[in-house]
């Protein structure tokens, strides 16, 4: 976590100190307006992602319920909290060296200080809003095909959304005084939430577990495959009912579109033959590197029951293996649409998709040995990452899965021609899957010597 926070403050500082000079230079116009032309994509994108990610207070408030402590501090307490996350101050990497730069382009201070002022006030609304709208998917999901569509709308030029919201940007430059309107709104927003918080801080009440009717799914066309249809069954339903899990689908979706950054020409530094396999790998592999690397964390709520069965390792993993084959085969079919950028990248999605199958799933499962960290199925907590989750076993066994076939495709690119390359990776991936039963052994030999390492880290919960 500490090394991902560290990654996007340092391209967030690159943006905010060269973005200017970039635009400038591309001959797009006034930085500055160009910038607030793309604002309200750019805030509403933040939305999505604390919904997604953002940890929310409610668990802080339920242990101080029982303390003698007054409701209204500790709902200060609580909304405090939010305001120091990181989803609140990273954007200042990039919104305080632009402005910065801006200063020193004999851009007016005061009016840079108001627009700076209006925009961060702006990402502060978001944490309230999110605050309040969190869990509510009857307002998220629609929010999210409204921003897509918008986006749509735009790219073919039958609506731009940009054309009402950018003079709102620009005003609190132009008129500075205006930065206090998303100040009020963002107070206001903090009294809306501190009075929902105090109305709802009940344990029989707003804090309570939601609970749905339930609904018996049976999955029948699964009974042929046996214990290992059981498993299966319990791994869909298990992706169907918690929201840790659906969050884990959307993100493998996000990764079909990973390629964009590699196959658009928009970065020069990904323009070379090797990239085309490294994003192949991801687009094809998004289901299985976010899910399958914490097999068996997904089950730790009742992993020590199931270990008190008599159930075979080989099978426990094998259902996950076929999971995670499923989902590479219909990521692979889904990113056909890769095709109009020529059928060499399209190969090179296909390619990956075979590694990943032959060789990384594997690898995805053998390093989920040593990942003991319980997941809470019904949060997002920590759906970035784990601490207990990055160890020198799982770093080592991070080197076959991104660096090797770039290596073997590098190989044959450079040695005898692209086509080559692009076998060589293959032929990993089928050599790979020849040796499925061999390398299932060795899988379950390391689970069973995990296995009571395994069942003591899921008890600490703490």
């Amino acid at each position: 976590m500490i090394f991902g926070a560290l990654y996007f403050m340092a391209v967030f500082l690159a943006m905010g100190v060269g973005s200017f000079f970039i635009i400038k230079r591309a001959g797009l116009g006034d930085p500055l307006i160009v910038v607030n032309r793309f604002l309200i994509y750019y805030l509403l994108v933040d939305l999505y992602v604390r919904y997604m990610f953002q940890k929310m207070p409610i668990m802080n408030i339920k242990p101080l319920l029982y303390m003698p402590f007054k409701k209204r501090a500790v709902v200060k307490y609580s909304l405090g909290k939010t305001v120091l996350s990181f989803f609140n101050w990273y954007h200042a990497f990039f919104f305080v060296p632009f402005s910065i730069v801006l200063i020193s382009q004999d851009y007016d201070p005061l009016s840079v200080l108001g627009w700076h002022l209006g925009i961060m006030a702006l990402f502060y609304c978001n944490n309230f809003i999110n605050i309040m709208m969190n869990n509510k998917d009857s307002i998220f999901y629609p929010m999210v095909v409204i921003l897509a569509l918008l986006g749509l709308m735009q790219y073919y030029g039958w609506f731009d959304i940009t054309v009402l919201t950018a003079p709102v940007f620009n005003s609190f430059f132009n008129l500075p005084w205006t930065a206090t309107l998303p100040i009020l709104l963002l107070l206001g927003l903090i009294y809306a939430s501190f009075n929902y918080f105090k109305k709802h801080m009940y344990l029989d009440g707003g804090l309570a577990t939601k609970h749905s009717e339930a609904k018996t799914e049976d999955f029948t066309c699964l009974n042929m495959f046996g214990n290992l249809g059981t498993f299966l069954k319990n791994d869909i339903k298990l992706i169907k009912r918690n929201k840790r899990s659906k969050t884990t689908v959307i993100l493998s979706i996000l990764f079909l579109f990973y390629g964009f950054f590699f196959f658009t020409g928009s970065f020069e530094v990904y323009e070379g033959p090797i990239w085309k396999i490294f994003a192949g790998i991801f687009i094809s592999g998004g289901f299985l590197f976010s899910f399958g690397q914490f097999v068996p964390s997904w089950d730790s709520s009742y992993y020590p029951l199931m270990m008190s069965q008599n159930i075979q390792y080989r099978e426990y993993l094998t259902s996950k293996w076929y999971l995670i084959i499923i989902a590479t085969l219909i990521s692979t079919f889904l990113a056909a649409f890769y095709l109009y950028f020529g059928w060499d990248v399209y190969l090179a999605i296909v390619v990956g998709a075979i590694y990943n199958i032959g060789v990384n799933s594997y690898l995805v499962l053998w390093g989920g040995a040593y990942i003991k960290t319980p997941i809470d199925l019904t949060s997002n907590k920590k759906a970035f990452g784990d601490k207990q989750a990055f160890n020198v076993k799982t770093m080592i066994l991070t080197i076959p899965k991104l660096l090797l076939p770039l290596l073997v495709y590098a190989a044959g690119h450079y040695l005898i021609n692209p086509t080559a390359g692009y076998l060589a990776v293959a032929l990993s991936g089928v050599i790979g899957f020849a040796f499925k039963d061999v390398v299932f052994k060795k899988i379950e030999k390391i689970y069973k010597k995990e296995k009571y390492k395994t069942l003591l880290a899921y008890k600490q919960t703490d």
